[in-house]
């Protein structure tokens, strides 16, 4: 079966923080002295995707770009000028879909009233808010620099600039959390009537201030409890369920994670940025990822040294790298999906399917790859199976 280029997005990393929570292990980093240098980063990220654009010819430039998501960080510290000089640099290399989604991540405690206006005139039409919780308790314990009444007059901003696509990001299993409380921050969230709401677990990354040093969380027993009380809450309130943590109403499902878990390419442009392109004409599949240090990252401009790695993913470890993305979406992928994103027959997982099958984990049905609610549920030990 012959690659199919799939859907083309742009992931663009801003690494800038005010302050690095103990729970992220995001390529950020806080303010320290002086200002961090906006205006020369923005500059060095269309020639990072000029270099990119220059080594993977056609492959990058036949595809309208559907998506581009500025990531953090914090996005919203860079001005909204700076976002539009670089959406207008990249319009001018990249075809852009009409209906291109472009959101933007930012966070209640660094947004100047009156930006908002700007970013929307700069042509961002979907903006992301890292709220976590409503609950001020939390926050502090969490390090988040903003309050929940913050958090809510940054959402009611927003939209009162007229943004109607938004994403609020929630946790749910914080630190000493109860069920109360988890389904306390879902009505608070359903109450801003957002577009779509991001629910996920808190948990314990490597290298964070709270793995060195762990706060008293829930149990996995309790916090299943939370995941399945604000699930049926959600639902109840009109947002779908389509992916393990995200859920939108009706038509605001969106468009850049799917292309993710749907094994769509993407380029990635900034500090740290992580990139995947499909070049159908040689039949294989290529990551590529940028130096993480923004100061190396800006020193190496648009040369070579920005890159801190690149390589072509194995016949062996496709599977696996799909089944990682797609098993992720509530109803699963056409079957057929798999041939066209990985230029592998089927037949390269077929045991590892059958098995996934016999064990409940995977639906029984020949069209399709879909999680079953076991499947979900245990999740890792499901995509584990097609580990190479």
């Amino acid at each position: 079966m012959p690659l199919v280029a799939p859907p083309l997005s742009l992931y663009v990393h801003m690494p800038w923080c005010v302050k690095k929570c103990p729970y992220c292990d995001f390529n950020s980093h806080g303010l320290r002295g002086a200002p961090p240098p906006y205006a020369e980063y923005a500059e060095l990220l269309l020639a990072d995707l000029d270099a990119d654009l220059a080594d993977f010819g056609e492959a990058a430039r036949e595809r309208d770009v559907i998506s581009v998501f500025f990531g953090g960080g914090t996005p919203s510290l860079f001005a909204p000028e700076l976002i539009a000089r670089f959406l207008d640099g990249a319009r001018a290399r990249l075809p852009f879909a009409r209906d291109c989604e472009i959101t933007l991540e930012t966070n209640p405690g660094t947004v100047e009233h009156g930006r908002f206006d700007g970013y929307l005139a700069a042509g961002v039409n979907r903006l992301s808010f890292g709220i976590q919780s409503f609950d001020d308790d939390k926050l502090r314990r969490l390090g988040r620099i903003h309050s929940a009444a913050e958090a809510e007059a940054a959402v009611k901003s927003a939209q009162d600039a007229g943004y109607a696509n938004l994403n609020l990001d929630l946790m749910y299993a914080l630190p000493q959390q109860t069920l109360d409380g988890a389904l306390a921050d879902i009505e608070r969230a359903v109450a801003l009537a957002p577009a779509h709401i991001s629910h996920y677990q808190l948990t314990l990354e490597p290298n964070t201030a709270f793995a060195a040093n762990p706060p008293p969380l829930p149990d996995d027993d309790h916090a299943w409890a939370m995941q399945e009380a604000c699930e049926a809450r959600l639902a109840e309130a009109g947002y779908g369920q389509y992916e393990i943590s995200a859920y939108a109403q009706p038509g605001r499902r969106c468009t850049h994670n799917l292309n993710y878990w749907r094994f769509g390419d993407y380029l990635g442009i900034g500090a740290g940025a992580h990139g995947k392109l499909s070049d159908a004409a040689a039949g294989q599949v290529r990551r590529r990822w940028k130096t993480r240090h923004p100061r190396a990252y800006m020193e190496a401009a648009a040369g070579p040294a920005r890159i801190g790695g690149d390589n072509v993913v194995g016949a062996h470890e496709l599977p696996f790298e799909y089944m990682l993305n797609a098993l992720r979406l509530i109803d699963g992928v056409p079957l057929a999906d798999f041939a066209e994103r990985t230029g592998l027959p089927l037949e390269r997982m077929a045991v590892p399917l059958a098995e996934a099958r016999r064990r409940g984990w995977l639906v029984d049905d020949p069209q399709r790859l879909q999680a079953t609610a076991q499947g979900q549920r245990f999740l890792n030990d499901t995509i584990a199976a097609f580990l190479p």
